[in-house]
């Protein structure tokens, strides 16, 4: 009979790093156990439903952390089978080459490997997410047209997103897959697309409701890990154990176990745990027409300024039933969705660089919150472009005769939470090496967000599905134990 505690690898997290690596080792044949601390999400139609998912936020964690002047907020997490890779916006844009170098000018740390390198595991990533791009619908096609005419810098090109085609045949689940969950799979994410396919493979167990506590350390080695514990007392061991639990949360858990073992005043790359952390500086602005909308999917491309290299926009795939959420509440509902019929909604972000004092703090003993500290003052050259970008998105709007408004997307909203362990060469200032092994531990890989030495100025989403494939192969050409 088969050890039900002992596997191959052990993946903490079920989004798109833990989606990938679990999919990529068990088609390899190994043994992988996959925790994931949420639950499967219902399939009633709940997961469309504009009330339940935005006014009442009915599957966001709810968890409580602190800012750096040690305020209360609940950054806006979702644990469930396929994490965040459930409720993103499908866009699934890859990274320039030149993203990969260092950047001084916003404190951009070098990737440990290029572009070249990872491209292979991007063309594969796009394969197996079904990546597409869809004509720009007339509206869109409209607004850029001007734009671009205007002569201010800005250009536009197809934006991949991980989307059916035949979404465009589902009115309610077209007007809906920004910022929520398919129900008939037209939106591809880590469960739909990777765990499903294995799902039913010997090779694959598939835990939800298992949130890890610790690791657990070899007794005789601490740079080794045995496995897990989990809050409810289970522990499982494994050859590999993979963490993919996100920048807020991989962290501390490598923080806990350098503390306990006493590793955090041996190894190097203790001192850069938890830190560089970045979450792009994001705006959303909104703009307004004399006549109703009538495009269906409204994010097909994506904008980008010569003027600021380090920024992008991407329309928002909202109808006006979810645009009129973003319109004050003293505004009656009736009222605030007809102007959300009439309201076109972009996503601006920029790269926010890096910086050691934007960082997860550790958890200390008796702390009540988990405390995050992050100031876009510390960024000043990302903090400048965004502004100007804000600034420059606007007046541009005005210019082509739409109304528009924006509006600072705080700490709490941020969808793209990276680095806190970040990759590179050198175990005094990275954590992970060009294979994803932490550095100065025998068999602990990281595969989420939290290695991107840079945030780039799209969504991290496709390169995190790179890199996890890329360091499952790596796992699969290493000699099985003895």
């Amino acid at each position: 009979m088969a050890d039900t505690t002992h596997f191959d690898a052990l993946i903490v997290g079920s989004g798109a790093g833990g989606s990938a690596a679990a999919y990529a080792l068990a088609r390899g044949g190994r043994r992988v156990l996959l925790l994931e601390k949420g639950r499967e999400l219902p399939r009633d139609g709940s997961t469309l439903d504009v009330d339940k998912v935005i006014r009442q936020g009915i599957f966001k964690s709810k968890e409580p952390w602190l800012d750096r002047n040690g305020r209360i907020f609940e950054p806006e997490e979702y644990f469930n089978l396929g994490g965040k890779t459930k409720w993103y916006g499908a866009a699934l844009a890859r990274f320039e080459p030149h993203e990969f170098e260092a950047e001084p000018a916003h404190q951009c740390l070098p990737w440990p490997i290029t572009y070249r390198e990872l491209e292979p595991y991007y063309e594969q990533a796009e394969t197996l997410l079904g990546v597409h791009q869809f004509e720009p619908e007339p509206d869109l096609r409209a607004i850029v047209g001007k734009l671009t005419r205007a002569g201010a810098g800005w250009s536009a090109r197809p934006l991949a997103l991980a989307l059916d085609p035949r979404i465009v045949e589902h009115p309610e689940e077209a007007a809906h897959f920004d910022a929520f969950v398919s129900v008939k799979n037209l939106k591809s994410d880590g469960q739909s697309a990777l765990l499903e396919r294995v799902r039913g493979s010997p090779n694959l167990t598939i835990q939800t409701g298992h949130a890890v506590r610790e690791f657990v350390a070899d007794p005789d080695r601490p740079e080794r890990l045995k496995g897990v514990r989990t809050e409810g007392g289970d522990e499982f061991r494994a050859d590999a154990v993979l963490l993919a639990a996100g920048a807020l949360h991989s962290p501390r858990l490598l923080q806990g176990y350098l503390e306990t073992t006493g590793l955090a005043g041996r190894l190097p790359c203790a001192g850069a745990v938890g830190r560089n952390y970045k979450c792009h500086l994001l705006s959303a602005v909104l703009a307004f027409s004399a006549a109703p909308k009538t495009d269906l999917l409204r994010k097909t491309l994506l904008l980008l300024n010569e003027r600021l290299p380090h920024s992008s926009i991407q329309p928002l795939g909202f109808d006006g039933e979810l645009l009129s959420t973003l319109i004050p509440g003293l505004v009656p509902r009736r009222f605030a969705r007809a102007l959300g019929q009439r309201a076109y909604g972009f996503f601006l972000q920029t790269e926010d660089g890096s910086d050691l004092a934007n960082r997860v703090v550790a958890q200390t003993d008796g702390a009540r919150y988990p405390q995050l500290d992050y100031d876009p003052a510390r960024l000043p050259a990302a903090r400048d472009e965004h502004r100007r970008l804000v600034r420059d998105f606007e007046r541009s709007l005005w210019k082509i005769g739409l109304l528009a408004a924006a509006k600072a997307i705080p700490l709490a909203g941020t969808a793209h939470a990276c680095g806190t362990l970040v990759a590179g060469d050198d175990p005094r200032s990275s954590v992970v090496d060009a294979d994803g092994k932490a550095h100065g531990l025998d068999n602990l890989y990281v595969v989420d967000g939290s290695v991107l030495p840079r945030s780039s100025r799209v969504n991290p989403s496709l390169t995190i599905y790179a890199w996890a494939l890329r360091v499952a192969e790596r796992l699969q050409r290493e000699e099985r134990p003895a």
